[in-house]
């Protein structure tokens, strides 16, 4: 199987597709080739699972799999493979203007990416991004981790320096054990508002500050008049 140019049975239910120009980019004149830069980039993020176990691992990785995308270990230590992802945005994407046609619906449906083990989460979803013709920046979305134990779900966000491909491996091929899910960030609850609203909101609270310490100095007056009456009781002479 050549390196992310595979393809799926015609019957297949997932929406494959390869992002040729995010992942395998030809490197600029005067610098390391792409194999040799991935080669460098293994060694800096995988260094904790040796060429041997990596072996082991796309070995019974592959003798697990029951959907033929099995993962391909290459003579210089990076495999490939696929992963899925589901879709689970909360509105429409805006898409790009100058392209001239509508992106394809998204929401809701699992893709299968043919990546190389040195893709980062953030290639991961530059490349959704751009298959889908979403203009927003891939800043405005995040990949989550989905794991399955004891009957109960985690969800994770991974951060964009994480290897996907990596995590596959060492979960197995099972997505009921472990799955993808590309989401848009969460939005704090202030940023639902326009910049006069939050102006006003500030303006309000600003008054009610200003009441509270008023009230508040009243309290402290009328109980300095009290404790000094008191006081002028106590040592009045007799």
């Amino acid at each position: 199987m050549s390196s992310g140019y595979s393809s799926l049975e015609e019957d297949s239910e997932d929406f494959f597709f390869t992002a040729r120009t995010s992942f395998f980019r030809r490197a600029p004149q005067g610098k390391p080739r792409a194999g040799q830069q991935d080669v460098e980039k293994e060694k800096e993020t995988h260094n904790y699972l040796s060429k041997e176990e990596i072996k082991e691992k796309v070995h019974k990785y592959n003798l697990a799999v029951t959907d033929k995308l099995k993962m391909t270990l290459n003579s210089n230590g990076i495999y490939t493979g696929f992963i899925k992802v589901q879709m689970e945005l909360c509105k429409p994407p805006q898409t790009s203007p100058s392209l001239g046609k509508l992106a394809p619906s998204s929401n809701g449906c699992v893709n299968t990416l043919h990546i190389s083990s040195t893709n980062t989460v953030g290639e991961v979803i530059e490349a959704l991004l751009k298959k889908f013709l979403v203009a927003e920046s891939p800043a405005k979305f995040a990949l989550y981790k989905r794991c399955h134990r004891e009957d109960q779900v985690y969800a994770c966000k991974l951060s964009d320096r994480e290897h996907p491909l990596y995590l596959r491996l060492v979960a197995g091929p099972r997505t009921d054990t472990l799955s993808f899910v590309l989401r848009e960030h969460e939005i704090g609850e202030w940023e639902a508002f326009s910049l006069p609203e939050l102006q006003n909101f500030l303006r309000i609270l600003d008054k009610e500050e200003d009441e509270q310490l008023q009230n508040l100095k009243r309290r402290y007056t009328a109980y300095r008049h009290k404790l000094e009456e008191a006081l002028s009781e106590v040592w009045k002479p007799g």
